[in-house]
């Protein structure tokens, strides 16, 4: 992903291969989620294709390699809500896609009230979905330089967590084509 989306063609660009190589690793150590407060889980990508997964099970997943194309990681990493209950095949080709009765299991099981999740572009910059057990906040505006969508981020506020959503929009910054750095076969599209 980060060749394809110009991510390693920048940093190579303006550093070197070392720094290249640097990030990929440093990637790798990331965790996967987050748990605020024993309450509010985050996540990159969403939920399982098996209910009863626990916060121990996230836990003892081994972070320090690649995503694999299957399994509880790559779930967490590319898994997105929909609409109708259940699962379905994802639209990306990885992960899957869940229903409000998998996100409200999932959070049952684990004693939590919200999924705050980021990986898909929102054209407010969110969207709250499954009877508001789950956020999806992208903080990314106009997105690639091309999708007009604004950006945004969740303030918590104490005591009880409540989400507080800031929207912003996109600011002018050095005049780069979209997508100058990524991998030249999407320029053939292009």
């Amino acid at each position: 992903m980060n060749k394809i989306y110009g991510f390693e063609g920048e940093v190579r660009s303006k550093l070197n291969d070392t720094f290249v190589e640097l990030f990929a690793e440093v990637f790798c150590c990331l965790p996967l989620a987050h748990v605020i407060n024993e309450k509010v889980f985050v996540v990159h990508g969403g939920l399982f294709s098996v209910d009863g997964v626990k916060l121990s099970d996230i836990r003892s997943i081994n972070r320090f390699c690649e995503p694999p194309e299957e399994g509880l990681m790559c779930e967490l990493l590319w898994s997105d809500p929909q609409p109708l209950p259940g699962r379905g095949p994802s639209k990306r080709g990885v992960g899957l896609a869940f229903g409000a009765d998998v996100t409200n299991r999932f959070l049952k099981e684990n004693n939590l009230d919200l999924v705050v999740r980021s990986h898909e572009v929102k054209d407010e910059g969110y969207e709250i979905e499954h009877d508001g057990k789950l956020i999806t906040v992208f903080s990314a505006p106009n997105y690639c330089d091309q999708m007009g969508n604004k950006g945004a981020f969740i303030r918590f506020e104490a005591p009880d967590l409540k989400p507080n959503i800031v929207t912003f929009s996109a600011v002018p910054h050095p005049d780069v084509k979209p997508m100058a750095y990524a991998n030249n076969f999407l320029r053939m599209f292009s």
